[in-house]
């Protein structure tokens, strides 16, 4: 069996570290580590309009900036193919098949789209499209027979319905041979990677909640954020014992800092165990560990900043590399789905030769 990665991101704004650390971390080492047969990285345009259809200038613009945050943050376009989702027509066709396989009461029990729906408040004013995302995300992973898909610890209830649809459409249809490649998801093994906290330390770090820092921010940025983060909102004095629990700025020295990071910005401490040993027994500010963090993340984004003056040199040639992948990838996906169309013996053409 062929090994085949897929994975994406709904264009709604630039990405964050929470997306870094999430899957774009792991996007890069897989390209790097070569262990595959083709590599795809989808712009979901078409699911970010499930929640945007009245604002398509938000999803036209963010377009590109998604691309260009995929490059800077080390994705290679001439190992990976990049390509649009409203590009690829089979998709569309494949999610219309796939909708007749699965209940409206099961797309309500997943969690991810459960949580959504709750934070963004379409209780009473929920869109058939929103709700309708694991199927549309199912026909997307298994038109490219992925059997990786590297995400974060929230989206593995998405892989779990892809399978569920997957094994249904077997199921009914009975296929002389094998069409879908059964996915597997690939998660941060450290839990707080999986699921980055916003700056606010109340919901996970994401564009709609404006608790995020963006690979794109500027170093002034990126430090105003920082400085501005929860902490433990009980440590007023310096020589107060802190709190590690909730605490954003140790949530994310947990995510990004290793002991490099110590001997070169905060030499008096050997490794993030000290650090938060003598915050919790008291004596060390939130101020002096904040510059820290912000030392630590400015390093991480500053190769990732010069990649982006780069890209924005070459807009034409990034579009015009998304329209030449996205006829690569329709054509793959048209693939499976004549495959699926002869096993539900939909595919009217082979009735000319009867």
């Amino acid at each position: 069996m062929k090994n085949i990665i897929l994975t994406g991101d709904r264009p709604t704004g630039n990405l964050h570290l929470g997306h870094y650390v999430g899957s774009l971390k792991k996007r890069v080492e897989l390209q790097e580590e070569g262990n595959f047969d083709r590599f795809y990285i989808m712009v979901a345009d078409t699911q970010a309009l499930t929640d945007n259809a009245n604002n398509i200038d938000k999803v036209k613009n963010n377009l590109i900036q998604v691309v260009i945050d995929y490059i800077s943050a080390g994705i290679d376009p001439n190992k990976v193919t990049i390509f649009i989702q409203s590009r690829v027509p089979e998709l569309a066709e494949m999610t219309t098949y796939f909708m007749n396989l699965v209940t409206l009461s099961r797309l309500q029990r997943n969690p991810t789209i459960k949580e959504e729906i709750k934070h963004r408040g379409f209780e009473n004013s929920l869109p058939i499209g929103f709700i309708n995302y694991p199927v549309s995300q199912a026909a997307d992973i298994l038109a490219f027979g992925a059997t990786i898909v590297p995400v974060g610890e929230d989206q593995l209830p998405m892989i779990e319905q892809t399978n569920e649809i997957l094994n249904s459409f077997n199921y009914t249809y009975k296929p002389k041979e094998e069409i879908f490649a059964k996915p597997k998801a690939i998660i941060p093994q450290d839990k707080i990677c999986g699921r980055l906290p916003g700056l606010d330390g109340k919901v996970k770090m994401s564009k709609s909640a404006g608790n995020a820092i963006y690979l794109c921010d500027d170093e002034a940025t990126v430090k105003q954020k920082i400085m501005s983060a929860y902490t433990d909102p009980d440590h007023i004095r310096v020589n107060d014992p802190g709190k590690l629990e909730g605490n954003i700025v140790f949530a994310y020295l947990d995510a990004f800092a290793n002991d490099a990071h110590f001997e070169k910005y905060l030499p008096e401490y050997k490794n993030l165990d000290e650090l938060k040993a003598h915050y919790t027994r008291g004596g060390l500010g939130d101020v002096k560990v904040k510059l820290f963090l912000n030392n630590v993340i400015n390093e991480l984004l500053t190769p990732i900043r010069k990649r982006r003056e780069e890209c924005l040199k070459h807009i034409n040639e990034l579009y015009e590399m998304l329209f030449e992948n996205s006829l690569i990838a329709s054509a793959h996906a048209r693939e499976t789905l004549n495959k699926m169309k002869d096993a539900m013996g939909l595919n009217y053409e082979k009735l000319l030769n009867n």
